[in-house]
């Protein structure tokens, strides 16, 4: 019988036993792979972090930010001026409007009522602008909080007069809350990542106008809207090219066209909302801050990190890596002293075994790679329960230790950090919470068992499985066969 089959055999000798170690193993094997899809989940978020939010810088009007406050708006001359500072590589101009459904425009017109949230004297950057109106019906419901948003913006409720007859009264139609159209010359987000479609396609070019423009998933469904649907802007039809997923309610009642397209609707040529600053890396960030600001003047525009806490973020999520590292490394010593146990007892039990085959001329090298196959077939058994396990825990474990270690504050639904427009000059995409922008990204760690990191974590447990296999084997082995016999 060759040595594979026979270490076959002694494997499943004893059916109860090898039931009960394999499901010891699994367990421990389980966590560990789990652990280490973890760590690389966690890694490759710090990663996406770093890319996407970390080097990226928020330029608005100096006391200008979103559709608040005051100053000049910003130029195209600037974002050439910005794109020539040291260690930035990319610089994208926005512009930002609101959209009014025509319907509830007009009966806000006949009901005589003022202007609130989305009308025609808050604009992009504090600027005065023309209201934009469109078919289009808002996917968020005002609900308490726009009431009060509405209400703080000097809207009033009703208006009356009194005649001979007595007194009439005319009740404000209710207000539906106002759409962000974003004009971008990339397509990227609030936080300079790229926006994630759905459906369809980008909008080509970016520098160019067009009547393609993207959706929000919620925005399109609300209006029974798809890819290639039709809807107008002030009378202007645009076709729906792709829908896209902001993750947020807020962020997908939102569309994006091109930018000249929005400077043209805004009958702003040339003029920008804000403009994101893309730095070639973390390290750049401080130094093209400075310069930035220098060479557009502290007078004209406000240079901004666009995640100031995203430092403490990362710290977070290092830490949450090196937590599932240990985590691993733990599991696997654990799953190693399992097996060392396992042999050390087989070993043992097998003694007069090991006689036998020493004195009909077995070498040391057989009888260990014997118990080492044993131990291996253990070993490959709770390896496919272990995998099966962390399959269906990676996911879970990973998103409660990001959780448990950022802590990370939600918006409600519909909402994000100061009001309509957030810190990011009025893009869609933003949130509230601890991280801004982040939080988001935090939040939606994604982890997968790859073929790459199950190999890499299996190969670590067979390697901790020889190991502990060869140890009592090869101690037993140097044995005479007749001190062996004897002690039988």
């Amino acid at each position: 019988m060759s040595v594979l089959a026979r270490s076959v055999g002694n494997a499943f000798r004893n059916k109860v036993r090898t039931a009960a170690v394999v499901a010891v193993l699994a367990v421990a094997i389980g966590l560990a792979l789990a652990m280490l899809v973890a760590n690389q989940a966690v890694g490759a978020k710090v990663q996406e972090l770093n890319a996407s939010v970390g080097t990226v810088l928020t330029v608005n009007p100096a006391g200008g930010q979103g559709f608040e406050g005051g100053g000049e708006p910003l130029t195209a001359e600037q974002a050439a001026t910005a794109a020539d500072v040291p260690n930035v590589t990319a610089v994208v101009g926005t512009k930002a409007l609101r959209l009014r459904n025509a319907a509830e425009a007009a009966a806000q017109a006949a009901a005589g009522t003022q202007a609130g949230p989305g009308g025609g004297q808050g604009g992009p950057g504090g600027q005065t602008t023309t209201t934009l109106t469109t078919i289009l019906t808002a996917a968020v419901d005002a609900g308490t909080l726009g009431a009060r948003n509405q209400d703080s913006s000097g809207t009033t409720a009703a208006t009356g007069s009194t005649g001979s007859t007595g007194t009439t009264a005319t009740t404000q139609p209710a207000r539906a809350l106002p759409i962000t159209a974003t004009g971008t010359g990339a397509e990227v987000d609030s936080t300079g990542k790229a926006l994630e479609l759905t459906s369809g396609t980008g909008l080509g070019d970016y520098t160019a106008e067009s009547t393609k423009a993207l959706l929000g998933t919620t925005l399109a469904e609300k209006n029974n809207l798809k890819v290639g649907s039709t809807f107008t802007i002030n009378s202007k039809t645009f076709t729906v090219a792709g829908l896209f997923d902001a993750g947020t309610a807020f962020g997908n009642n939102a569309l994006y066209v091109t930018l000249p397209t929005a400077q043209t609707l805004a009958e702003l040529p040339g003029e920008l909302s804000t403009m994101i600053v893309t730095v070639d890396s973390m390290e750049n960030v401080d130094a093209a801050k400075t310069a930035l600001q220098n060479a557009l003047g502290t007078d004209k525009a406000d240079v901004t990190q666009g995640q100031r806490n995203l430092e403490t973020a990362v710290t977070s999520l290092d830490s949450v890596k090196n937590i599932s590292m240990v985590a691993f490394i733990a599991a696997l010593g654990t799953a190693g002293l399992i097996i060392l146990l396992i042999m050390v007892m087989l070993v043992r039990e097998r003694r007069r075994e090991i006689g036998v085959l020493k004195a009909i001329g077995a070498p040391n090298r057989t009888i260990c790679l014997q118990f080492v196959l044993e131990a291996l077939v253990l070993v490959a058994l709770g390896s496919v329960v272990g995998a099966v396990l962390a399959s269906f825990a990676s996911g879970g474990i990973a998103s409660a230790l990001v959780s448990s270690s950022t802590g990370t504050t939600a918006a409600p639904a519909g909402q994000r950090g100061g009001g309509f427009a957030g810190a990011a000059g009025g893009l869609p995409g933003g949130q509230g919470g601890p991280f801004g922008g982040a939080s988001q990204l935090l939040t939606s760690v994604t982890a997968s068992v790859s073929p790459g990191i199950l190999a890499a974590g299996i190969a670590a447990v067979f390697g901790v499985a020889i190991i502990g296999a060869l140890v009592p084997a090869l101690l037993t082995a140097r044995i005479r066969p007749i001190e062996v016999l004897r002690g039988e």
